[in-house]
């Protein structure tokens, strides 16, 4: 059974820094393509970035371009996002999601939005 389990949100300040991470079970990492989406009120979700582990593809979207960095430790089967110079316009819920590399690919996953399974989401707050 599929099931990814989001940590690492809070409330932080303006140009500070958050990692968020991404336990997955029922699967390996290399198999999938796993994404980071963000939902912030009255907003539609967007795909933050996205990677593909067994070719090492990443993307970013525009407006976290060289603030955020995605990674992933098959060790442990989790995936990070680093959040720095965080914004107050990057208060959302963020989600891990994924879906089967045969299907996908990072940017593919990251601007569709079309995860086949998804996380319970943690709240990231930017604040003074």
């Amino acid at each position: 059974q599929v099931q990814l389990v989001e940590s690492g949100g809070g409330l932080v300040q303006p140009g500070g820094s958050l990692r968020l991470s991404c336990a997955a079970s029922g699967f390996t990492l290399d198999d999938y393509v796993i994404g980071w989406f963000r939902q912030a009120p009255g907003k539609e979700r967007e795909g933050v970035s996205c990677i593909q582990a067994s070719i090492s593809a990443t993307f970013y979207t525009n407006s976290v371009e060289g603030r955020f960095s995605i990674s992933r430790d098959n060790a442990k089967n989790t995936v990070y996002l680093q959040m720095n110079s965080l914004k107050p316009e990057d208060t959302a819920v963020y989600y891990c999601a994924a879906r089967h590399r045969v299907f996908t690919s990072s940017q593919a996953l990251c601007v569709t939005a079309n995860p086949r399974y998804w996380g319970q989401g943690t709240q990231v707050t930017v604040s003074s």
